[in-house]
């Protein structure tokens, strides 16, 4: 039974090789007539290219991807490697100097062979590799957690998570100690908390928008004469590129610890809890200067879980929402976020503090509903259960709310202003009502 497997696999990788030969050669010789061979030839291995992409998913590795087209991303791959390696190999082995070596006529077979058979063995390791990517994504190993970040900034998002909770229609919550709506959200989420025991309650530790929880004497180089914080994440992210033995960079981070220890303290005092899960407003908890500060006043104030944004990109997405992840600078921030979430978890395994195992949210982040909240969701659902005690389930971020009644930037939250009062908080509310009831998996 193996063996006709293997053998009905291979009989149908070569005919779907054929055909794409085929289609390569017709697409050349139909196009050289119109322009040159250098232009032609690349256009022509494209089009045989998406031959092979779509005739291996539909036939050659069906039982892996169920007769759906592989990822988009291994098409780019594909071709993107047989085009360099085509490039390079005749550069790497020159037929002159192989000719000096072996004669003319074996460096001529030994070139034909080599030319041949190494785009045939790299497809059919891309291939293959699309196939396994295909069938982890088509399992379901975990249900992801639906987190919501920004409880106690508006009576409008309090309204839109605290209702999310009710419904079992959301995990967890992250609180900001100095939003204007702070407590009376917290005064329902104890109310529920009877009924939803499980929800998680997170610290959303603040540092770009909003009052300070420490003296503003005490903080003098984080507020401004208001007493709101006046430094944005990109000011964050460069004081941390200051020696460490920078007068600015030593009295910042001073101030820091006691903002930090004091929004901690605050948050105790609000939620009665020990041991302290955090995330940060903007994900700031991932810049070097803050990450390091967390880590020294990790033991001392007992913080045991802090949020990873290692996102992986999920699949079978309209090219429309691409390019709304660039022009929106999404994918700009999953690719800053990509690279400090990296560094911030190696550092945090070494010290025992525990992080979510995967994580959706930044790269379509406030715009998630429809497409993006689905792809994110079937992305997540298909990664392995966490086997490590230092890992938690998959994490999927969004923000719902609905109309502002307030004006935030009186509160010192200028920066969240226009965000919270954008038409997709709604969408956002609506789209995990939505999902929920189609997955059927509210708790």
């Amino acid at each position: 039974m193996a063996f006709r497997s293997i053998s009905t696999r291979l009989s149908l990788y070569g005919m779907v090789g054929i055909v794409a030969a085929a289609v390569h050669y017709g697409v050349l010789i139909a196009l050289r007539w119109a322009m040159p061979i250098w232009l032609a030839n690349p256009l022509a291995f494209l089009a045989a290219s998406l031959t092979g992409y779509l005739g291996h998913a539909r036939f050659t590795f069906r039982p892996e991807t169920g007769g759906a087209r592989f990822a988009r991303r291994w098409l780019v791959v594909q071709y993107a490697i047989n085009l360099t390696v085509c490039g390079l190999l005749p550069l790497a082995l020159p037929a002159a100097t192989l000719a000096t070596l072996i004669g003319t006529n074996a460096s001529i077979a030994v070139l034909d062979t080599i030319f041949v058979f190494t785009p045939t063995v790299l497809n059919a390791l891309i291939w293959s590799r699309a196939a396994r990517f295909s069938q982890r994504r088509r399992s379901h190993g975990q249900r992801p957690r639906l987190h919501a970040d920004d409880l106690g900034l508006s009576q409008a998002t309090n309204e839109a998570i605290l209702g999310l909770i009710e419904a079992g229609q959301l995990d967890g919550a992250s609180l900001l100690v100095n939003g204007p709506e702070t407590r009376p959200a917290l005064e329902r989420w104890h109310q529920l908390a009877t009924l939803k025991p499980n929800q998680q309650l997170c610290l959303h530790l603040c540092l770009t928008e909003g009052p300070s929880s420490a003296p503003c004497d005490a903080v003098p180089d984080l507020v401004n004469n208001h007493g709101h914080f006046n430094l944005s994440f990109g000011q964050w992210l460069l004081l941390s590129l200051l020696p460490r033995r920078h007068r600015r960079r030593r009295l910042v981070t001073t101030q820091l610890r006691l903002e930090i220890s004091a929004q901690i303290q605050r948050f105790r005092q609000l939620c009665g809890s020990d041991a302290i899960a955090l995330d940060g407003h903007q994900h700031i908890h991932l810049v070097p200067l803050i990450h390091d500060t967390l880590l020294s006043l990790a033991a001392e104030q007992r913080i045991t879980w802090m949020r990873s944004t290692a996102e992986p990109l999920p699949t079978g997405l309209p090219l429309r929402c691409w390019w709304d992840a660039i022009r929106g600078a999404g994918l700009l921030k999953w690719s800053v976020l990509q690279l400090l979430s990296a560094k911030a978890s190696r550092r945090q395994r070494r010290q025992g503090i525990a992080s979510n195992s995967s994580f959706a949210g930044v790269l379509f982040t406030g715009q998630m509903s429809g497409a993006p909240l689905q792809a994110c969701w079937l992305e997540l659902c298909s990664r392995k259960l966490p086997d490590d005690r230092l890992q938690t389930p998959a994490q999927l971020l969004v923000h719902p709310g609905g109309p502002l009644e307030c004006d935030l930037e009186e509160s010192g939250f200028a920066v969240s202003a226009p965000f919270a009062s954008s038409p997709w908080r709604q969408r956002e509310w609506r789209a995990i009502q939505q999902l929920m009831q189609t997955t059927g998996t509210a708790n």
